[in-house]
């Protein structure tokens, strides 16, 4: 559903969604660029990327299809790896840290929630069930290995030069492979899986 819709509907539940997705994505970005920082790179610090001001981050063609569709993204943090010594454990960190960030942001959630036994029906309980879903979604999502997703920079860390290579010239063409992937059904699939891999994950850390 169309997030313009769901504030129609339910202006309540759209500012349940829209607040945790918003910085859900925030975070994530600004993870990306705290590692490459903190690897050598300072580009995103030099650009104020390492901020969790929404207007540093938000992308309007994004922003757009978020309202209109129920699905966008902000702005990519700019990382040069050229300035990160070592660029494969570069790709591999830079690359995982905003995933990193959203499983840990839906694990504390679900922590917060147990520890301070929050009623199950309360909007308390609404908020941090869209936190959680919404964090383990995008963590899940990225970690297809698809460019421009961070799960394609991941696996550039670990193959080789001809791939990485390759993985790089597939880019330009990655949002039209994400689409017709979600056209063909095959991306939920994909999605799901994720999911279940961090879901169990957050499972064995918090049983």
């Amino acid at each position: 559903m169309g997030l313009l819709k769901l504030l129609t509907n339910d202006p309540l539940a759209f500012a349940l969604v829209v607040i945790p997705l918003l910085f859900s994505i925030i975070i994530h970005e600004v993870a990306h660029g705290w590692i490459a920082y903190r690897m050598g790179d300072p580009t995103a610090k030099r650009m104020g990327r390492l901020s969790l001001n929404p207007l540093k981050h938000l992308d309007p063609i994004g922003t757009l299809m978020l309202f209109l569709a129920g699905f966008g993204w902000a702005k990519p943090v700019p990382v040069n790896f050229n300035n990160i010594p070592d660029r494969r454990k570069g790709l591999l960190f830079v690359s995982s840290a905003g995933i990193v960030a959203n499983i840990l942001f839906a694990f504390f959630a679900l922590l917060f929630f147990r520890l301070f036994s929050i009623s199950s029906s309360g909007t308390t309980a609404l908020l941090v069930y869209y936190v959680v879903q919404i964090n383990i979604t995008l963590a899940a999502l990225n970690l297809i290995p698809i460019p421009p997703l961070d799960g394609s920079k991941i696996l550039m860390g670990m193959v080789s030069e001809r791939t990485q290579y390759f993985l790089a010239h597939l880019e330009p063409y990655g949002f039209f492979i994400i689409i017709g992937f979600l056209y063909l059904g095959i991306l939920d699939p994909l999605i799901g899986f994720f999911r279940w891999i961090i879901v169990t994950l957050i499972g064995i850390l918090l049983p």
